[in-house]
C-alpha cells in the first residue's frame, strides 16, 4: 500500500503532465466555478458613528468589496434605525453580487421608507429587468422618471420597452435620454441591452433605432456607426434608410453613400 507521503509526491509529478496532456488542453469548453466572495476588511467597530460606518461602506463598495460594504451599511442601519439611502446602497451591493432577491428586498424597503427616492425605484427596475420581468421593470422606471427626468432612467426605460418589443415607446424613451445627455450611449455599454435581446433581428433593430436617433440629432459619425452595426447584425429593413425622414440630412453625407455602396453583410454569430 502506498503511503500518503508517496501519493503526495506522485501527484506533484503527475499533475503537470495531466494539465498539459492533449485530453486536458483540448477541453476548452470547461467552466471552472470560482471561489465565493469573501470578506477582506476588519469588522465594523462598535464605537464608530453611523456617518463613519456609511463612509467606510462607500469606500469598500467603490473597491468592489461588496460583502464588507454590506456589513458596514448594516452596522450603520443599527445606529440610524434605517434610512432609504442605506437600504439603496445595500441593494446595489446585492445587485452587484447577483443576489437579486436580497437586492429587490432592499430597494423595496428603500422606496417604502422614502417614496421620492428615484434611484431606488430605478435600481428596483434594474432587478426586474435582469430577471426579465419587463412589465414590473417598466413600472419602476416610469416611477423613477416621474420623480427625476434623468437620462439614465430614460435609457433604462427604453431598454425595457425594447425587450418587450414595444419599439415605438422604446425609441421615444431613448430619444428623451439623448436629449438630456447626447453621450449616454457612448458611456454605457450596449452589452447589457444586447444580452436581453434574444434574436439577431432585435439586436439589429436596436442598432437601427440608435442610428435614426443620432441622425435626427445631427450627430452623423455616431449615426453612421450604428447604421453599420445594424447592417452587420443583418437588419432586414435597411432600405428604410432611404425613406425615413430622420436620415434626410445624413443621406447628403458622402460617407453615407460609401457605407450603403459597400453593402456591409451580416457578421455570423
Amino acid at each position: 500500500m502506498l503511503s500518503w507521503k508517496r501519493v503526495t509526491s506522485l501527484l506533484f509529478v503527475l499533475l503537470p503532465l495531466l494539465l498539459t496532456s492533449p485530453a486536458f488542453s483540448q477541453n476548452t469548453e470547461m467552466v471552472q466555478v470560482g471561489p465565493p466572495p469573501f470578506r477582506r476588511a476588519e469588522p465594523p467597530a462598535q464605537s464608530a458613528s453611523a456617518e463613519e460606518l456609511e463612509g467606510r461602506g462607500d469606500q469598500l463598495r467603490s473597491e468592489k468589496n461588496y460583502l464588507d460594504a454590506i456589513d458596514y451599511y448594516q452596522a450603520a442601519m443599527v445606529k440610524t434605525g434605517g434610512t432609504a439611502s442605506l437600504m439603496n446602497k445595500m441593494g446595489i451591493c446585492d445587485l452587484m453580487l447577483q443576489r437579486y432577491r436580497e437586492a429587490r428586498k432592499n430597494f423595496s424597503r428603500a422606496v417604502k421608507t422614502d417614496h421620492n427616492h428615484s434611484d431606488a425605484y430605478n435600481n428596483l427596475g434594474v432587478v426586474y429587468y435582469e430577471q426579465r420581468d419587463y412589465g414590473k421593470a417598466i413600472k419602476s422606471y416610469e416611477k423613477a422618471v416621474s420623480l427625476n427626468a434623468w437620462a439614465s432612467y430614460y435609457s433604462n426605460l427604453g431598454a425595457a420597452y425594447f425587450a418587450k418589443k414595444q419599439f415605438d415607446k422604446a425609441a421615444l424613451s431613448y430619444s428623451k435620454a439623448l436629449e438630456l445627455d447626447p453621450d449616454i450611449f457612448e458611456r454605457t455599454s450596449r452589452a447589457g441591452v444586447q444580452a436581453q435581446l434574444p434574436s439577431p433581428d432585435d439586436r439589429a433593430r436596436y442598432d437601427y433605432v440608435l442610428a435614426k436617433l443620432y441622425a435626427q440629432m445631427g450627430i452623423a459619425d455616431r449615426s453612421l456607426r450604428y447604421l453599420k452595426k445594424a447592417m452587420e447584425d443583418g437588419y432586414k429593413d435597411i432600405g428604410n434608410v432611404y425613406k425615413d425622414h430622420e436620415f434626410t440630412e445624413l443621406r447628403k453625407d458622402p460617407r453615407f453613400s460609401e457605407l450603403m455602396a459597400a453593402k456591409t453583410t451580416a457578421v455570423p454569430e
